[in-house]
């Protein structure tokens, strides 16, 4: 699909969007309900075609999908990169430095980065080289990585000597010499009829501004074609400004890694702290790949010392356990759902149907790539979408039991459930965007994902479920609602025994702090303090499966098994926790006897989670909660807002205790769950204390208190319910996905409970801690 048809596809929903909203009339707001749903259902799955690629049986791609699979599904190309000693002072070599491996891991990842979402795997090994495995590359895009991964891009701006034209030819007639600070550079221009031209340049050796002052590098399209813009820091501004106003008149060569780019003259000062580079005739993929270059520039000089194809790090057996948990679970909700709720719980399920429509197609829009723990999390979202049908569901029950016919039920239950479902999901978006705007790497992607998930619930449970409503009134199908009531209020005094449940919640996140400050960093497995990689050979061909088999009930069936292809040799690569080389070794010796295993190398590797994705990921995380704090203090009240923010720390408290407790290692994989648990969490809160503010909006007697005891009680059913569908899905993952998923299930497992229980004990009583402010806010005169 063209960027101008989609664009035109993209405005129409829009306005159908507007259309839908603004009609007042019931049949054509039912009619613009049914075409969007279609229009956007049909548009989404057009995006995902064809959502995988289409291969030969040489594996030879035919087609590239529109969802890429990460390294975990498909594997990918591993590049093994060797930093080169930079030149001393002296003349001599300098001493390669963790600071120089962590600028160039930084720098090549950020480069990475701009071929899209693509999770790659960036680590340092030894002490003075990076591995880095990128998966699902096609040729093309392996001679781009290549450029991408091992240039150095050192940028740098140097006068040219004012007379050129006149000093160059004196010195070829022998009558002066070569300034000392100059040097003679070679300017090459590409000629309209593709003859090069060369020009000598007098230019000076020290650079008068370098290229570690460019803060932004944009490629665009200009008047002699494709050129890359650069904005600099203010230092780089200040200096840039200095230069171009001594020197008016004069040249001014751009050099890029020793060879000169452009060398225009300066007609002005030029303050704005922009520059161009253009000229050399330039394609879009090379001005892309420069801008990206030169706003990650190496310090470091690189070499690729090794090029290697390699499988997808887990085996087969858990790339299919993990699918069929996923299927499992969507099978469970989906059938929750037709029992206890019967009809409108399969227009429910037609809604959750089309939300999986649209998650997917955004994803293949943004030609994102699929990992095994995000199809855990796309069929966890869906178990969380739920929850705005049952929040929905519920209140057209309590409006069925006050007597109102059913049609002014249905109206009033999606009118009272919108704030509820409003708020939940903006506090999610918060987090969501500044996790997009500021980490990288799996948290970006998730952010992504968990973006996705937001609109689609958004549009499924609102539009779609209210269309299929209207239908079904239309047609006459929907005469009675019939629902389980499994969950009663029993009047239960929340707040009057807060102080028991708090005391509860307190000595457990005490027991918890006190497991993980025991344990410590060894808590932390390998993707976080980095461990050991060997990589064996045999004299015939082993799989990973039969690796990870052998190495099955001895504590490292969880390491990383990976083959792989480099000069035609077969190998086997193992990244395992530190110290775990010689055990695997007599492991794999006495289970393969026959193998003819050779250990071909052992070495030690970095950790996963670089110093910088780390400190960006807890600075996104701090952001988005701060902007949970605002808006629920903007919307709620400040009280509200410093108890689900409380909740919220007991809740990831408690969960990372027991999952330490439990003999586990932190892992990339559990990054995602704390971020998903922090947004259930959230989420369960701001839709009890929706409840707590109509019911005060609404009351008609009774103190604060017991109208918050009330409406905790209302919506008790609602709260249970949600809880118990996600951990439907949860407890398919934690049976059925097998081991790499299970600490993922496990942690959510706990995060759900934990999340439910402080939502009814701890951050409903605790909302009341300023009873006066909240009395002035939302109580009626």
């Amino acid at each position: 699909m063209t960027p101008v048809l989609t664009f035109f596809i993209g405005l129409a929903i829009l306005v159908l969007f507007g259309w839908y909203f603004a009609t007042e009339t019931e049949r054509l707001r039912r009619i613009l309900g049914t075409v969007l749903t279609i229009v956007v259902t049909a548009f989404c799955l057009w995006s995902t075609y064809p959502p995988f690629d289409e291969k030969r049986p040489d594996g030879t791609v035919i087609r590239r999908g529109k969802i890429h699979l990460g390294l975990d599904l498909q594997g990918g190309t591993s590049f093994l990169i060797r930093l080169e000693p930079p030149a001393s002072a002296d003349g001599g070599k300098r001493p390669i430095t963790k600071a120089m491996v962590d600028q160039a891991i930084e720098a090549i990842r950020k480069r990475v980065d701009r071929f899209g979402v693509s999770e790659p795997i960036i680590t340092p090994q030894g002490n003075d080289r990076i591995l880095v495995q990128i998966p699902g590359l096609d040729a093309a895009n392996i001679q781009e990585a290549r450029e991408q991964l091992s240039r150095v891009a050192k940028l740098e701006f140097r006068l040219v000597y004012p007379d050129n034209g006149q000093r160059l030819k004196a010195i070829d007639e022998g009558k002066e010499v070569i300034p000392p600070e100059y040097r003679i550079e070679t300017y090459k221009q590409q000629a309209e009829g593709g003859k090069p031209i060369e020009e000598r340049l007098l230019v000076k050796k020290k650079a008068d501004l370098g290229g570690n002052h460019v803060s932004q590098a944009a490629a665009g399209y200009g008047q002699e074609g494709w050129e890359v813009t650069l904005r600099f820091d203010t230092e780089g501004a200040k200096v840039f400004g200095q230069i171009t106003e001594a020197n008016v008149n004069h040249r001014f060569a751009i050099v890029l890694d020793g060879v000169i780019q452009s060398a225009p003259v300066i007609r002005t000062a030029i303050y704005g702290g922009n520059a161009v580079i253009s000229g050399g005739r330039m394609d879009e993929p090379e001005a892309r790949n420069l801008a990206s270059v030169l706003e990650n520039p190496l310090q470091t000089p690189v070499k690729i010392e090794e090029e290697r194809q390699v499988s997808a790090s887990l085996g087969s057996d858990s790339i299919k356990s993990g699918i069929y948990s996923g299927i499992a679970g969507f099978i469970l909700v989906v059938v929750f759902m037709i029992i206890y709720y019967r009809l409108v719980g399969l227009i429910a399920d037609i809604a959750l149907l089309i939300n999986c429509i649209m998650v997917v197609g955004v994803l293949g829009m943004f030609n994102s790539v699929l990992t095994l723990p995000g199809i855990a999390g796309l069929i966890l979202s869906l178990g969380i979408a739920v929850d705005a049908n049952v929040l929905i569901y519920e209140r057209l029950r309590d409006e069925i039991k006050q007597g109102k016919s059913l049609r002014v039920a249905i109206d009033t239950s999606y009118r009272k459930a919108f704030s509820a479902i409003f708020d939940a999901h903006v506090t999610q978006f918060l987090t969501a965007a500044i996790l997009f705007w500021l980490a990288s790497g799996p948290v970006k992607g998730f952010a992504l994902t968990l973006t996705i998930g937001i609109v689609a619930s958004m549009f499924s449970s609102l539009l779609v479920t209210y269309t299929c409503f209207s239908w079904a009134f239309a047609l006459g199908w929907l005469k009675r609602v019939s629902m389980l009531h499994l969950i009663r209020s029993k009047g239960f005094d929340f707040l009057g025994n807060a102080p028991k449940f708090v005391s509860i919640s307190a000595v457990a996140m005490l027991l918890c702090l006190g497991v993980l400050l025991f344990k410590g960093e060894r808590i932390l497995g390998a993707d976080f303090r980095g461990g050991d990689l060997l990589v064996i050979s045999a004299a015939h061909k082993l799989t990973p499966d039969e690796v990870r088999s052998a190495l099955a009930h001895t504590g490292f069936q969880n390491s990383v098994i990976q083959s792989e292809k480099v000069a035609n040799r077969d190998l086997i690569s193992i990244r395992a926790d530190s110290g775990a080389a010689d055990k695997i070794k007599a492991r794999l010796s006495e289970a393969l006897p026959t193998a003819g295993l050779k250990f071909e190398q052992t070495d030690h590797v970095g950790a996963l989670v670089g110093k910088e994705l780390a400190t960006k990921s807890a600075l996104a995380l701090a952001l988005g909660l701060l902007g949970i704090f605002v808006y629920v203090s903007f919307r709620f009240a400040t009280s509200f807002a410093v108890a689900s923010l409380a909740a919220l720390a007991h809740d990831l408290i408690i969960t990372i205790g027991m999952f330490a407790l439990s003999g586990r290692e932190l892992s990339l994989i559990m990054v995602a769950a704390v971020l998903t648990i922090a947004g259930y969490s959230i989420n369960d809160k701001i839709v009890v204390f929706d409840r707590i503010r109509s019911g005060l909006r609404d009351r008609l007697s009774g103190t604060v208190a017991e109208v918050m005891n009330t409406s905790i009680n209302e919506t008790l059913s609602r709260t249970i319910l949600t809880g118990g569908t996600v951990l439907l899905t949860v407890l398919a993952l934690y049976v059925f996905g097998g081991p790499v998923l299970n600490d993922f299930a496990f942690s959510f497992l706990i995060g759900v409970i934990v999340g439910t229980y402080s939502s009814i004990f701890i951050a409903s009583p605790g909302g009341r801690a300023r009873e006066a402010a909240i009395q002035a806010r939302f109580v009626a005169k």
